[in-house]
């Protein structure tokens, strides 16, 4: 029982080894820097025909692998203005910072390529709302979910380019005269390209 006991521990303390050398080897930090074009959902429950403009912006990620297989994503940006139109006229706009931490798993052995998928949480920081000269009001926050698949395409040993898709859930109260008017879902798909850097 003994000797079975020490030969699983060699097995164990080998088999970490080999993922902590794997690691090393590729490098732990993943930077990127990607370009993202977000589609919103727009769905409106007001009545009044709510909708928030497409818009591409700037994104920069960083992950963090703790085995080859498994790692976390955060997703940071500045803070972006929307413009809102009600039936295709424009009443407002306001500001929003979307930041995202997604866990993700890394398929591994495939030559050439590097997939990945992802599921997490969104934050949304929304501020300077102003709609119908403040008429109306957003909620100053959100929280909801985020799905994300995507592929690296090694350059050489640190340098890639990166394709990208994410689902973000995203949503908001709409208040008017301090009543809340019902809701408008963002939702974008997020889709991105970029380059990354391994070390």
């Amino acid at each position: 029982m003994k000797k079975q006991i020490v030969a699983a521990a060699v097995l164990v303390a080998g088999v970490a080894s080999s993922v902590m050398a794997q690691t090393a080897s590729e490098g732990a930090w993943l930077v990127r820097a990607r370009a993202v074009h977000l589609d919103m959902s727009n769905k409106d429950s007001t009545g009044l025909g709510l909708a928030v403009n497409n818009k591409t912006i700037p994104e920069v990620d960083v992950t963090y692998f703790f085995t080859p297989n498994i790692a976390a994503e955060l997703i940071l940006t500045v803070p972006q203005e929307q413009k809102v139109y009600s039936n295709g006229t424009q009443i407002g706009t306001f500001k929003h910072l979307p930041p995202t931490l997604l866990a993700q798993y890394h398929f591994t052995g495939l030559p050439g390529y590097k997939p990945y998928v992802g599921v997490g949480i969104n934050y949304t920081d929304i501020s300077k709302v102003n709609i119908l000269g403040g008429a109306a009001k957003l909620d100053g926050d959100s929280w909801g979910g985020a799905l994300q698949a995507g592929v690296d395409i090694p350059l050489d040993k640190n340098w890639s380019i990166n394709l990208d898709v994410k689902k973000i859930y995203i949503k908001s109260h709409v208040y008017s005269g301090g009543t809340s008017a019902g809701t408008l879902k963002l939702d974008p798909v997020a889709a991105a390209v970029g380059v990354g850097y391994r070390f």
